[in-house]
């Protein structure tokens, strides 16, 4: 009879359990309103800790976020909570990851394959590998016999990447050069291509104007009101990025015009959401069309496979983590270049 009522009328609970070092201990609840109340706490509370596939994936989705805080960086955290939060959690939650089976997740892609904002096909294959990894999770420390979201949705790549030629670029720059900071940032982007979170973290000091070279070393977010600078996405993401003497000559240019500015400060102090905004304005302004910033950086990319630079020194200049990564991103702008070896092969033959 672990729950009892109290003099005042509400219920309380107070049981044993072990804990995670396999200690013994007891736990009391007070304050529940009715018997039904204080046993569901019981119940979830011993579930919890007993890694019983009983468990509500509510209460699964707490241990999870505690486990991954402890291992992943915080605005790693915080992308993972809000989707959790918002494209997950609000379908499952009170349902135990037992009675979790393959149609209801079925059920949960088709809603959000359906939702009102049209989520883009990447973008509900990132949702999905969360949900998988969620069960997984429950596979391997709750006992659950298998995981039931093991077939995907949505795309690993876009089917039609966005990006700009030079003459699209050239006509978007020439409409920011009323503003200094606009054109300076844009025109980073578009000759080194470099992430939003890389650029928005650059300091003076990482510019050699001798070298005409950039050292990509950290990377910016901003998460509840608070500026983070960490370290980039990869190892491989710090780099050195040569540079056009032109564009080097307007971050100088630019950094001249910055009241009481230090070299070891963020040079362009602004967040991803200005970027965006200025993205919006100079396309209407322009007429070219609206792609994402970071479609930029596959417009650098596109830029350098046209004039036939290497593979693995593309691969270098991103930062990706290994040259497939760029195959792999890129491969749609390679069919042509077959048709090119082609032609130079034909010059041997017999």
């Amino acid at each position: 009879m672990s729950v009892k009522k109290t003099a005042k009328g509400t219920w309380y609970t107070k049981f044993y359990y072990t804990d995670w070092n396999g200690e013994r201990k007891q736990k009391k609840k007070e304050g529940f309103k009715t018997r039904g109340e204080a046993l569901a706490f019981e119940r979830d509370f011993l579930n919890k800790h007993a890694g019983s596939p009983d468990i509500t994936f509510g209460n699964l989705i707490e241990r999870y976020m505690l486990d991954c805080q402890a291992r992943l960086k915080e605005t790693t955290m915080g992308t993972k909570k809000h989707m959790i939060e918002t494209k997950i959690l609000p379908y499952f939650k009170d349902l135990p990851i037992s009675k979790i089976d393959s149609l209801k997740v079925r059920e949960w892609q088709t809603l959000l394959i359906n939702d009102e904002n049209h989520y883009e096909q990447t973008y509900l294959k990132v949702i999905h590998n969360q949900m998988s990894a969620i069960m997984n999770y429950a596979v391997e420390y709750y006992n659950l016999p298998k995981n039931p979201a093991k077939k995907s949705m949505g795309k690993k790549q876009a089917e039609n990447m966005q990006f700009w030629t030079v003459n699209e670029f050239q006509t978007f720059i020439k409409t920011t050069e009323d503003d200094m900071t606009v054109n300076t940032i844009f025109n980073l982007f578009f000759f080194s291509g470099i992430r939003e979170g890389e650029l928005l973290a650059l300091t003076l000091n990482d510019f050699d104007f001798d070298k005409n070279t950039v050292s990509i070393t950290k990377t910016y977010a901003r998460v509840k009101g608070k500026d983070i600078i960490q370290p980039p996405k990869t190892k491989k993401s710090n780099r050195v990025v040569s540079l056009p003497p032109d564009i080097m000559n307007k971050v100088k240019e630019y950094s001249t015009h910055l009241y009481a500015y230090k070299p070891k400060y963020r040079l362009f102090s602004y967040t991803k959401g200005n970027l965006h905004r200025w993205m919006t304005k100079y396309c209407e302004k322009s007429g070219v069309k609206r792609i994402r910033i970071h479609d930029l950086r596959h417009s650098h990319a596109s830029l350098l496979v046209e004039k036939n630079v290497p593979i693995k020194a593309i691969s270098e200049r991103l930062g990706h983590e290994d040259v497939q990564t760029t195959l792999n991103t890129y491969s749609h702008l390679y069919p042509q270049k077959q048709d090119e070896i082609a032609n130079l092969l034909s010059a041997f033959t017999i």
